[in-house]
This record gives structure tokens, C-alpha cells and sequence, in this order.
């Protein structure tokens, strides 16, 4: 099955306190954050297209290591994550899409491929966490209930989806003045399609904070 993959690495890093983009630090394998994202889906041969969303600084980055097979295009991020998938959405030149957080640059081999392997057959698919702790509702400071963990997933990317199912949903946020914090919301709210949740590792986080990726 081929693909494309839209990358999403446009955010401004507020929390991950350093001057410099948190795509743009270098783990101890040498690697930036972005290239550690990128290489899973370059190696991929099923990865017909990887769609960068950056902000200018990542941009300046990868454009200087002179190294595009002329698989990885590029565009800007847009004010906020939902309006930057969108603008690589209007890139897509495959009829399945993976959306990946450029931040999560411990994204597996494996996990990539049950993603890819679900999309055979199904027209959504995500990764998800299972919940550890317990998960309590508030409002107003105060606790109103606690939730039944066994049913609640953290989500992960990749994002698998059909590409015509994901743009009509997505035009049909942007529209509504809807901004999904995710594509599987988009999808949840717009579209007609049960969405395959898949097992994902503790391991697959998104950086945040330095030490998110201190001495990794």
C-alpha cells in the first residue's frame, strides 16, 4: 500500500525551554529530533510522499542538508496544529495518508507498520496508549467524578485515513470554525467512518520538555 505522510513539526516549542526549535535538538545518536522522524518514513518504500509542515527556522534546517530524494516536500504551518495538517493536506498526491507528529521520534518500525497493515482494510486507524493512572474529572478545581480507565485511550500518531474521508472532514471543520486537536476528532465529529484503534508503546511520546529527550 503506497502513502503519504504529513509531518507535522510547525509548532514554536514554547515548552521545551530552550531558544531552540525542539525539532532541531540533537539526541545522543547525533540526530536532530526532525531527522529521527523523518528517517522511519524515508527508509519506508511503501512512503510515496513525506510532507514536511515546518515553521521557517525547520525549514532553513532541512533544506540546508542538501539530502531530498525528491520524496520530502515542504510547506508552512499554519496559527494552529489543525490549520498546518490541513496545509499538507493540500500536498497529498496519495489516496491514504499518515499524520505523524514530528515530535515523536521514537515512533517504531512496528508500530508504523500495524498503522499501515489496519489501513489495508480499514478507512481510519490510530495508534493509542492505554491509561495508567487514574483519571479524574474536575471542574472548578474540584473533583465530579472518576473515569473508567478501561475505556479510555491517549492517542498517538501515526493517524491513518483515507484521504478523500479525512480532506472533506477537515473542509468541513475549517468551515465550522472547528478546530480538532486531532484528525481522529475531525473524523469522530464529520465523518461516517469507524475509526481502528491500535496498540501504541509507553515508548512513542511526544517531546515537550527537555527532559522529554535528555541522555535518549
Amino acid at each position: 500500500m503506497r502513502y503519504s505522510a504529513i509531518v507535522v513539526a510547525a509548532g514554536q516549542s514554547t515548552r521545551f525551554g530552550t531558544q531552540q526549535s525542539k525539532m532541531l535538538y540533537r539526541l545522543s545518536d547525533g540526530r536532530a529530533v526532525i531527522d529521527r522522524t523523518l528517517r522511519l518514513f524515508r527508509d519506508d518504500p511503501d512512503c510515496a510522499q513525506i510532507v514536511a509542515v515546518v515553521n521557517e527556522p525547520v525549514l532553513h534546517y532541512l533544506l540546508a542538508q542538501d539530502d531530498n530524494d525528491g520524496k520530502l516536500v515542504y510547506c508552512l504551518g499554519g496559527a494552529q496544529r489543525c490549520d498546518s495538517v490541513y496545509n499538507g493536506l493540500l500536498a497529498v498526491n496519495q489516496d491514504v495518508v499518515l499524520v505523524h507528529d514530528g515530535a515523536r521520534c521514537f515512533l517504531t518500525a512496528g508500530e508504523l507498520a500495524a498503522v499501515k497493515q489496519a489501513m489495508e482494510t480499514e478507512a481510519a486507524a490510530i495508534l493509542t496508549g492505554t491509561m495508567t493512572d487514574t483519571v479524574k474529572q474536575v471542574a472548578d478545581g474540584y473533583v465530579t467524578a472518576t473515569l473508567d480507565r478501561d475505556g479510555l485511550r491517549r492517542a498517538q500518531t501515526p493517524q491513518g485515513f483515507r484521504f478523500e474521508l479525512l480532506m472533506g472532514c477537515y473542509g468541513q471543520a475549517l468551515a465550522d470554525g472547528f478546530k480538532p486537536t486531532d484528525e481522529a476528532q475531525a473524523v469522530e465529529r464529520y465523518g461516517q467512518a469507524r475509526i481502528r484503534c491500535l496498540a501504541g508503546r509507553p515508548t512513542n511520546i511526544k517531546v515537550t520538555t527537555l527532559q522529554d529527550v535528555q541522555g535518549r
